[in-house]
């Protein structure tokens, strides 16, 4: 039987750990959580926060029914019928801060912090780092071919090659995010108001007797939607030239054909000539569509070729993010109650760059008041003053501390937004316009050379002293602990 709940959205030792809690009575005591990525997609400079109005919504309707519970039952790891029951009961009265969709992050920064019982704060991590993790990255993957297009029209074609319905939705939206005009998924359109768009097929053009007629039964039927797909047979000889006949015989109309479609051959020259045959015919209104699995590297190499392409379809590198199908964020315990206080905690490894930030964190994005340009995020303990006060602000790299720098005039903007408190959602979901409009204006805080697509420029992610100070006085009583 299919179900709706989303509450056995996540991994089974999850279950376990908050089922040993439970049994041990510790299953009350206060957790914080952080959700953060270690190191940027695809080389890029930047990645772009996607994926929080899914896990408002997870959080919100966050329940089991009894088809979960009659399936926990059936585990072989003989759960307490009480606990079960318990989790009839269930719903989450923790608090959550996340950064606002579309805003520009970087790695090893609180993305969300989730702060509540242990029990509660580990059941939702699974589905908040699988919400986070593939709209993020599909949102960074759509920003670098904005990047490259930025004055171009871009249609996100991916539902066909997308790993399920959920990805092809859900990814649609998180490019629009990201700057991407329309989608060809209508279910994204309906749910999300994400614009539309679509041309046809060659199944259409080879369903009838010839070119010719498919594209004006075509224009016949949709004289305001002309989007012709010529590369069915021959895109220069038939193609384009058949094209061309059927604009001229909307124009008898008073109609305009709006473009045609490449999908096949090379984009460059095809897209020269067939603009030059276009042109030469009087149709230099006519725009040029372009598909083909493209992506932010061959769109690149295409311009820099000279093709003469308005508009970009990318559907399969996009939607799948082939050249990187994974983010690699990662939810870590931060704090945690001991004796009725919380206290920092750390996770140590072989792997520096896996040792964990104690505490939990506020992110500030420090800003330029003359240039109006972000300098660095800096990362501290809530209730630290530095950063709002004013005064000067020492930055430093946590991993090459000798890396200094002092502002003494700044402007600190708070990236983490409370998003629920004490179980009572306290933020307003903006609408999918708002959130575009804010990510164009994360973009306009960052020069150029930290966007760029080719080795980018390191932006600047720094931590306060206090919280510095405590991650190597935990690094050092745990490496005592071991030698003792």
């Amino acid at each position: 039987m299919q179900t709706t709940s989303l509450a056995l959205h996540t991994d089974k030792y999850q279950i376990n750990m908050m089922y040993a809690h439970w049994v041990n009575g510790t299953h009350k005591r206060k957790a914080v959580f952080e959700a953060y990525f270690r190191k940027l997609p695809f080389g890029n400079g930047y990645a772009v926060f996607a994926g929080l109005e899914r896990i408002v919504n997870y959080i919100s309707q966050l329940r089991f029914t009894m088809e979960d519970i009659k399936y926990l039952s059936k585990q072989e790891e003989n759960y307490d019928p009480v606990f079960l029951e318990e989790l009839l009961q269930f719903s989450f009265q923790g608090t959550i801060h996340s950064m606002k969709e579309g805003a520009l992050v970087f790695p090893d920064e609180p993305l969300i912090r989730v702060e509540g019982s242990i029990m509660e704060t580990q059941l939702v991590e699974t589905a908040i780092l699988n919400f986070m993790n593939y709209q993020t990255l599909i949102a960074t993957k759509a920003s670098r071919i904005k990047q490259v297009a930025s004055q171009d029209t871009l249609l996100e074609f991916g539902t066909r090659r997308a790993q399920e319905a959920d990805a092809a939705i859900w990814g649609a939206r998180a490019s629009y995010v990201a700057g991407f005009h329309a989608t060809s998924n209508m279910l994204a359109g309906e749910r999300f108001g994400i614009p539309t768009a679509g041309t046809h097929a060659h199944s259409w053009v080879q369903s009838f007797m010839s070119e010719q007629e498919a594209f004006d039964v075509y224009a016949k039927v949709l004289p305001d939607q002309v989007t012709l797909l010529v590369d069915t047979f021959d895109t220069l000889n038939s193609g384009v030239p058949h094209a061309i006949k059927t604009a001229k015989k909307l124009e008898s109309q008073g109609k305009k054909m709006n473009a045609i479609r490449l999908d096949s051959g090379d984009l460059a020259y095809l897209s020269i000539q067939a603009r030059q045959m276009l042109d030469d015919a009087g149709l230099d209104y006519v725009k040029i569509v372009a598909s083909n699995d493209l992506d932010e590297n061959t769109i690149f190499n295409l311009k820099a070729q000279g093709a003469r392409i308005d508009t970009w379809g990318v559907g399969t590198q996009l939607i799948t993010a082939s050249d990187q199908p994974s983010l690699g964020g990662v939810y870590k315990l931060v704090e945690r109650e001991v004796d009725g206080a919380m206290l920092p905690t750390i996770k140590i490894s072989a792997n520096p760059e896996k040792v964990s930030t104690p505490g939990k964190k506020e992110v500030f994005r420090i800003i330029d008041p003359k240039d109006g340009k972000a300098i660095a995020d800096y990362i501290c303990y809530p209730g630290e003053e530095q950063p709002l006060q004013g005064g000067p602000l020492k930055l430093f790299n946590p991993l090459h501390p000798y890396l200094k720098k002092t502002v003494t005039r700044y402007e600190a903007v708070n990236m983490l937004e409370p998003i629920f408190v004490n179980g009572r959602k306290v933020y307003e979901l903006p609408t999918l316009d708002e959130i575009r409009s804010y990510h164009r204006e994360q973009m306009d805080l960052f020069w150029p050379e930290y966007l760029r697509k080719l080795n980018p420029e390191i932006y600047r992610v720094n931590i306060s002293p206090a919280a510095w100070n405590m991650k190597q006085k935990l690094i050092a009583e745990h490496v005592q602990s071991t030698e003792e």
